[in-house]
């Protein structure tokens, strides 16, 4: 028995994950567990949980692999500065002190933290480094269904690189191609993130779904002033306008007065019709490069498998874009792309690569439908809700099924706690807030009422496998949320010429069909497809909600609020309950309603974390 920790951290979204000869143990980010939103620190309680999830003392693990190469990290950071000189000296100053503290010396930081874990660990030799990219591009082809397969990473930036094509066959794994800092297509996308002003890092997600409330009016400017586009979808961004390489910022006054505004204050200044305009244009350029990549690398290595990873890879409306327009036959898209990703890639690279072990077919998606992270059983689940006061029923399965059905096809609002938690920023039905989708003030109540958050974000359609092309111009496997799709014409309900008039949030009380609630406005949708051999319980939840409402599609949205990470544990789940003005919680077997709550352990919820 050969074991393998995979570890990321020290930049943005710390997780460990383990494997056990070659087989996907247990994954989890770092954040779930210490409640702070995409912590960065050493990953200790994500690498306690999947130690314990393993049945395995640390010191018993064979090999801890780290998913980047500080050093060559320091030697990018280094050039940089110098070929940037003057500009750029406070950052340098800044950064430096740390560099020379821990981060080149990140082989003794890791031995001592896990020597914490295990007083008998005492092989350092046993550490190991995988570069950040090849970690990436580990993640999306060896767990996927693929023996052959096109891997395309692209993200902000590794150590050196910022999209990155990769061949893999069987076990072997190989980078062929690469662009290199500060020509970033993540960055890019990060910059005008931070000029609309939402935060780096996590407010990706809004610029996305804000694109399609605006029309793309700046596009030509971002090319002929920001971007130097080729036809094979290389690029080179022009410096002049950012200020990422060396400074504080993303960008810098010379971009502000490019568009004609200066960056926003989202404390002081509302999202107005600029803002969405902005955000369509850069949307609008972002599928333009993901396209001429795409259409390029197939082109040349006439493969019909794509692989995806890296942030970028969670731009759905874009991979949504590559299905569409058939530039592959079959693409999967590791469902954990960001950094926490590279924790299980770094894992399955060194059993892959390192250690020469077979990759055989037949080869199905070895994800486990991302739910690799704790479960909670019902002896556990009521201990705890025992413990602080709740009230709650116990039903059999099949009852629980139904009367949660039944509620949730009345308009009622449930927190959704079942089996092991999700692995990546998704919520997939194990740690979900669900709804009936053919309701018109869903949208906004979930937005407003249970998220605290802004009311323009969209909600994704949880849908039954087999249903899927009844609803959505959509026939392919979903299952990680990951692809974007317009619902059919024939639920479609088409807007009047007043309607048609609308700008920007206006848009948003026009119901554009038979479920509005997970209908964005230019008639998408955030397609997650369930399936009976990963969820079942989940699926059975669809099945019950279909047989009353002809309707075989949930809301499904993640169980937190606005700047919090997904719940991890009974506690979170209670917690989270009694803050908001979600109607049910729904944990293991048991049915918790908030009337029958004690009030007194309502806490408020709205300014416990920061926001994103």
């Amino acid at each position: 028995m050969i074991s393998i920790l995979g570890i990321s951290a020290f930049y943005h979204d710390s997780a460990a994950a383990l494997i056990i000869d070659g087989k996907i143990i247990a994954a989890a980010q770092e954040e779930r567990f210490s409640r702070k939103k995409y912590d960065s620190n050493y990953p200790f309680q994500a690498v306690k949980y999947v130690l314990t999830e393993g049945k395995i003392d640390l010191s018993k693990v064979d090999h801890i692999v780290f998913y980047e190469k500080p050093f060559l990290k320091f030697e990018r950071l280094l050039e940089t500065y110098v070929a940037f000189s003057p500009r750029g000296f406070k950052s340098f100053s800044m950064s430096m002190p740390l560099w020379l503290r821990e981060k080149l010396f990140q082989k003794k930081v890791l031995f001592n933290e896990l020597k914490k874990h295990d007083k008998k660990f005492n092989d350092i030799n046993k550490i190991y480094f995988s570069e950040h990219h090849f970690s990436h591009a580990a993640s999306a082809f060896y767990p996927s269904p693929f023996k052959e397969a096109i891997v395309l990473t692209l993200d902000g930036v590794g150590e050196w690189s910022t999209t990155t094509v990769a061949k893999g066959d069987g076990r072997n794994l190989d980078i062929v191609k690469e662009m290199h800092f500060p020509h970033s297509i993540g960055l890019l996308y990060s910059a005008f993130t931070y000029y609309i002003g939402f935060k780096v890092l996590s407010g990706e997600y809004k610029l996305m779904g804000l694109a399609p409330y605006g029309e793309p009016k700046y596009k030509k400017l971002i090319y002929d002033n920001l971007i130097d586009l080729k036809e094979d979808g290389s690029f080179r961004l022009n410096m002049d306008y950012f200020d990422y390489a060396t400074g504080l910022k993303m960008t810098n006054d010379k971009f502000s007065k490019l568009f004609g505004q200066p960056v926003r204050d989202p404390h002081k200044d509302l999202l107005t019709q600029f803002h969405m305009d902005i955000a369509s244009s850069i949307q609008e350029v972002i599928e333009e490069i993901v396209l001429r990549l795409t259409k390029a690398i197939s082109k040349e290595y006439e493969n019909k498998n794509l692989c995806l990873a890296g942030g970028v890879a969670l731009n759905c409306v874009a991979n949504g874009k590559i299905l569409k327009e058939k530039i592959f036959d079959n693409i999967w898209i590791q469902p954990a792309a960001g950094d926490a990703g590279g924790a299980l890639g770094a894992a399955l690279a060194f059993w892959y690569k390192e250690l020469k072990n077979e990759r055989n077919p037949p080869l199905t998606d070895q994800m486990r439908g991302s739910y690799l992270g704790p479960s909670f059983n019902d002896d556990e689940i009521e201990k705890t809700l025992a413990s602080i006061g709740a009230k709650y029923e116990k039903f059999s399965e099949k009852n629980l099924l139904e009367v949660t059905a039944k509620e949730l096809s009345s308009g009622k609002i449930a927190g959704w706690f079942q089996g092991r938690m999700e692995f990546g920023p998704r919520a997939l039905g194990a740690r979900s807030i669900i709804a009936d989708p053919r309701s018109e003030k869903m949208q906004k109540t979930l937005n407003l009422k249970i998220k605290f958050r802004e009311s323009f974000r969209p909600f994704a359609p949880s849908v039954i496998r087999k249903n899927l092309s009844d609803w959505f111009e959509l026939d392919t496997d979903s299952p990680y949320m990951l692809l974007v799709s317009n619902v059919k014409k024939s639920i479609r309900i088409e807007m009047s010429k007043e309607e048609k008039k609308l700008f920007g949030i206006e848009k948003l009380n026009v119901k554009r069909s038979s479920i509005p609630a997970v209908t964005h406005v230019d008639y998408s949708a955030r397609v997650q497809t369930v399936h009976k051999d990963t969820n079942s319980k989940y699926y059975a939840l669809i099945e019950n909600f279909e047989k009353i409402t002809k309707c075989p599609i949930l809301v499904n949205t993640s169980f937190n609020v606005r700047g919090e990470p997904i719940v991890c544990n009974v506690k979170d789940a209670f917690k989270c309950f009694m803050g908001t003005d979600l109607d049910i919680l729904v944990c293991g077997n048991f049915i918790l309603y908030k009337d029958k709550q004690d009030v007194e352990l309502a806490k408020n919820y709205k300014n416990r974390f920061t926001l994103d």
